[in-house]
């Protein structure tokens, strides 16, 4: 392995037990402070939310090379690991050597120090994972990531990867982005006058996936246990804290599941997730429940701990009915759930995490399999507090009568869905799965308000920058 790839990071050296040794430390300043004889440079390489401290003794440094040392500016330092004299931090730097890397402008670097907001902060989404906070949450999000590829690896699943370029809308829900490479401004035409999308470089119409479902079944009917784990894509003009144009999905398939091992899975699967970003985490949470959620770890912690509550969609219109609330949004049988539903039955009746189980058929995807009473299908919402809804799944429909019943009732072509029901033609056996958006999951654990603010470089309605 190289030289650089040995060399210990700043989380390292913050954690070694040994003193008096040389080290060499580069990374980004965060703030400079001191007087004419001494120096205090506070620098951050990423790998931690603490910075190290390098001590300076301006008399054996160029002064020019130091004023090049503003906030902002990246630095490789040379240098000794001694105790801290000062509070706040174990260990710190005596430099011996200082070289600048690239400097940065105090007049136009817009990360000074002093306090930012996230509106602003996401006009300059290429230099926010240099704050502490998108810093923190940038890191969770790897942690996350892993854990998920960690914990379907660990229980025998399989990482399918369906495509993101489809010719079928999953949910039936029509708001997809299309993938063409015909010329806008001179469009072939039929003798009927659509769109020739035979012309097109697939020979059809096809868009960005908003789900990796379908074919997910697929990998499913043949190896039991798969999980999609990739970018999707819904064309809803939605401007809320709650919505992404591109967001990673995370959906598990597994054959021979039925709707209460759907239920297991998720609890589990949430439950784990949840406990390793305590474990692994610590310093960016306790940073975050500082600066944004006083109850964040509290909250982490008692999800963790807890058994979910299961409960019947029925039962659960019944209490919003009998609560008392003036909610925004009407409560009614048939009536989808809001957020403001979700997360009153969570927060203020239960108190602990819900599954919510057997939907009306029409509020529903039609590959949910249906209940005896013909009017509810095997669906599962788990929500949580603070966010609402957080997984979506259920078990899948394997009768092919009502299938294609389900599909001509929502006008959905069953010859285009050929190799959909052939799982139904040809072996078919009882399966489940579920979809988890990971940033809904971010939202959560890192007690941010905004989705914006867990992803890189979100994709909103008119707004695609960076």
């Amino acid at each position: 392995m190289s030289k650089e790839a040995n060399r210990p990071k700043i989380a390292d050296l913050l954690q070694c037990g040994e003193r008096d040794i040389e080290v060499t430390v580069k990374g980004w300043v965060r703030t400079k402070r001191g007087n004419k004889n001494v120096a205090f440079i506070a620098l951050n390489d990423g790998t931690t939310i603490n910075n190290i401290q390098v001590v300076v003794d301006v008399a054996g440094f160029d002064e020019e090379l130091l004023k090049r040392v503003t906030t902002g500016s990246c630095l490789r330092v040379e240098g000794t690991l001694v105790e801290s004299m000062g509070s706040g931090q174990p260990v710190e730097v005596q430099a011996r050597e200082i070289e600048v890397y690239g400097s940065a402008d105090p007049e136009t670097y817009p990360l000074q120090k002093k306090g930012h907001t996230l509106e602003f902060l996401r006009e300059i989404a290429h230099l926010r994972p240099r704050t502490n906070t998108f810093g923190a949450v940038l890191r969770i999000r790897h942690a996350m990531s892993y854990a998920i590829h960690k914990y379907f690896n660990d229980h025998g699943f399989f990482y399918l990867h369906t495509p993101l370029i489809t010719g079928s809308d999953a949910e039936g829900a029509g708001a997809m982005f299309e993938v063409t490479t015909l010329d806008l401004n001179n469009l072939p035409r039929t003798d009927e006058g659509k769109v020739d999308y035979s012309q097109d470089f697939f020979g059809k119409q096809c868009n960005l996936t908003v789900s990796g479902q379908l074919e997910g079944e697929t990998g499913a009917m043949a190896l039991s246990k798969i999980y999609t784990f990739g970018p999707t894509f819904r064309a809803e003009n939605s401007n809320t804290p709650r919505h992404l144009a591109e967001f990673w999905m995370i959906e598990p398939e597994m054959a021979f599941y039925e709707l209460e091992d759907n239920m297991d899975l998720a609890e589990d699967f949430l439950k784990y997730l949840i406990r390793y970003a305590l474990d692994n985490c610590a310093d960016d949470l306790e940073f975050l429940n500082k600066m944004y959620d006083p109850e964040l770890i509290e909250r982490l912690r008692f999800v963790a701990e807890n058994g979910f509550v299961r409960l019947d969609y029925t039962e659960g219109i019944d209490i919003l009915s009998k609560s008392g609330m003036k909610f925004e949004f009407p409560v009614g049988w048939g009536l989808d759930l809001q957020s403001e539903h979700e997360r009153y039955l969570v927060e203020q009746h239960f108190k602990k995490p819900v599954i919510l189980i057997n939907y009306p058929k029409e509020i529903k995807a039609f590959y949910m399999k249906m209940n005896a009473d013909g009017r509810t299908v095997r669906a599962m919402d788990v929500l949580f507090p603070k966010i609402g809804e957080i997984i979506g799944g259920s078990e899948r429909e394997t009768d092919m009568g009502v299938l294609t019943g389900r599909m001509a009732e929502i006008g959905i072509p069953a010859e285009e869905m050929w190799w959909y029901l052939d799982l139904r033609r040809f072996g078919s056996a009882p399966h489940s799965g579920f979809g988890m958006g990971l940033e809904r999951l971010l939202l959560f654990i890192t007690g941010m308000a905004n989705i914006r603010d867990v992803i890189p470089y979100p994709r909103t309605p008119k707004n695609a920058e960076f």
